[in-house]
């Protein structure tokens, strides 16, 4: 997602009026990516959650009815306001909220989640009855 400036003329008066104010150096932009992976090692689901910049007290992890919900928040404090001498401010805020349905049953009770550089790491053991059973093959008797 980038920012874009808006323009409210720009539908009644010719945008080349307002080409000086189009420094595209002065508008910063942001670039998002989905940020999550779900995969399965062979006892585990694993789901990575991108979460830059958020502490780990910031983040929440639920999963009810086989959905996994990751969701982190963080917001400059006041008191973090109040120690700078401002110069210039921007609204510091970042948003991150991710479901995922997971791709097996797995044991919801043992889930485990932690958060390192920025990417939150949930892994969640596949259940036992969802995991593969080897069947023996008997030959038949004629």
């Amino acid at each position: 997602m980038q920012i874009v400036k808006f323009n409210p003329f720009s539908p009644f008066i010719n945008d080349r009026f307002f080409s000086t104010f189009d420094d595209d150096e002065s508008w910063p932009t942001i670039k998002t990516n989905d940020g999550l992976d779900v995969y399965e090692t062979d006892s585990d689901v694993v789901v990575k959650a991108a979460v830059p910049g958020i502490p780990s007290d910031k983040v929440e992890v639920t999963f009810e009815d086989g959905v996994l919900r990751i969701s982190a928040k963080s917001e400059e404090t006041k008191e973090e306001k109040d120690k700078k001498k401002v110069v210039y401010r921007q609204q510091r805020a970042s948003y991150f909220d991710y479901t995922t349905t997971l791709p097996r049953a797995v044991e919801g009770n043992k889930i485990s989640a932690e958060v390192s550089d920025g990417v939150v790491t949930v892994k969640a053991p596949i259940a036992q009855e969802a995991k593969p059973k080897r069947i023996a093959v008997k030959a038949r008797a004629k």
